[in-house]
């Protein structure tokens, strides 16, 4: 394989399919599938995500797989932000019920703490910062997206990962898992930062 020019600093396969049609088509000269691999391919080691904001641990992932990929490198980290929670699970999300990566004990317990909230009061939003890295620390930037919506009293739909089978968009009566990937990608957390993104990741690779 020869060596990329891009990697995503994830081994969740969900992130992974989405973060790659992000990209696919919006890079001058970038292929997706031969230039952009996933840090699993490389065996990048897991990063601790130690940092107290999205962004902190984007910036954490990003650069440390940068160092050891020597390539440029991409890192997200989002989660769900529930208004009567004031603000969590945010940095929680991925562990909320103690397990981390356990996406149906998180949403069962989110959906038991919630079980007596009204639906006016159910507001939430997925939040997500997304980071570029370099690995001689030249490039350093991190874009913020958001999506708001409803929380859902129960889980619809079988697509998307997370919390999406509980989370309506506002203005659809649809939960995000129950989008295509287009649709999802046009209006989620993720596409919103990467998007913002995309001007960073062309002038890194313009400049290789």
């Amino acid at each position: 394989m020869s060596a990329p020019k891009l990697v995503l600093a994830t081994h969740n396969q969900g992130k992974l399919r989405e973060l790659r049609e992000l990209l696919r088509g919006q890079v001058p000269g970038l292929d997706v599938d031969a230039d952009v691999v996933d840090a699993g391919a490389l065996g990048a080691p897991d990063v601790a995500e130690t940092g107290v904001t999205f962004a902190q641990n984007a910036l954490l992932k990003a650069h440390a797989v940068a160092q050891f990929s020597g390539a440029l490198a991409i890192a997200d980290d989002s989660g769900l932000a529930v208004d009567v929670l004031g603000g969590a699970p945010g940095i929680f999300s991925a562990r909320w019920a103690g397990t981390h990566g356990d996406d149906t004990a998180n949403l069962n317990l989110l959906l038991a703490q919630l079980s007596d909230i009204a639906p006016d009061h159910r507001g939430a939003r997925f939040v997500c910062a997304a980071a570029l890295a370099s690995p001689d620390g030249s490039v350093d930037v991190v874009e913020k997206g958001t999506l708001d919506g409803t929380l859902l009293s129960e889980p619809r739909g079988e697509g998307g990962f997370g919390y999406d089978p509980i989370l309506a968009p506002l203005g659809l009566d649809k939960s995000c898992a129950e989008l295509t990937g287009a649709e999802k990608n046009a209006i989620s957390h993720r596409g919103n930062a990467f998007r913002a993104l995309l001007p960073h990741i062309i002038k890194a690779l313009s400049q290789l």
